[in-house]
């Protein structure tokens, strides 16, 4: 297991539309393998492989708390077949977008077909936290970030933050706030 390099905007792959995994093999387990190490390193609860420079449909995420065993999860090709018409809001965080964090209105609940490590069909109802978290980390890998979901003025006062400090060659510190559940992916 390798701890890679999480893009960080305005890194234009991020809006790259990710492609389908068309098989299991040992490149897609290391895959899986690396983006575990580098979730929980950072610290996160979910990372999208587009968010390491990957343009692979995968999703990796750990929903459990810091006092609980780890529950890691897969998706392979996860797609949204079906969306509440109820709402809620989470505070969100990225781990592509460090130390920025906005309320993001999204479904109460979704419904997401997926494949697992077996490339075994599946799908899974999901509400709370596990919904704004399938539906960040699938947004990721259609090239939508969450500042996408939030009004056209913040989400310009956040791009030109960040897009000021690449010009100059400084790396935005990764989050100081090592709470993993702030950091959706």
């Amino acid at each position: 297991m390798a701890i890679r390099d999480i893009l960080i905007i305005p890194d234009k792959r991020l809006r790259l539309i990710s492609e389908p995994v068309k098989a299991v093999d040992a490149a897609l387990r290391t895959l899986v393998d690396d983006m575990f190490a580098t979730m929980y390193e950072a610290p996160g609860i979910g990372l999208a492989a587009i968010q390491i420079g990957v343009a692979q449909r995968v999703v990796t995420m750990d929903l459990a708390k810091k006092d609980e065993p780890p529950e890691p999860l897969v998706f392979l090709n996860p797609e949204i077949v079906w969306s509440a018409d109820d709402t809620s809001t989470y505070e969100e965080g990225c781990l592509s977008i460090p130390e920025y964090y906005e309320e993001v209105e999204r479904p109460a609940a979704v419904k997401v077909k997926y494949l697992d490590m077996d490339f075994k069909p599946h799908e899974l109802d999901a509400e709370g936290l596990l919904a704004t978290c399938l539906q960040h980390e699938i947004d990721h890998i259609n090239g939508v970030l969450f500042i996408d979901h939030i009004s056209k003025l913040k989400r310009a006062m956040v791009m030109k933050k960040f897009t000021k400090a690449a010009k100059k060659g400084v790396s935005p510190a990764l989050a100081k706030d090592k709470e993993p559940s702030h950091h959706i992916g």
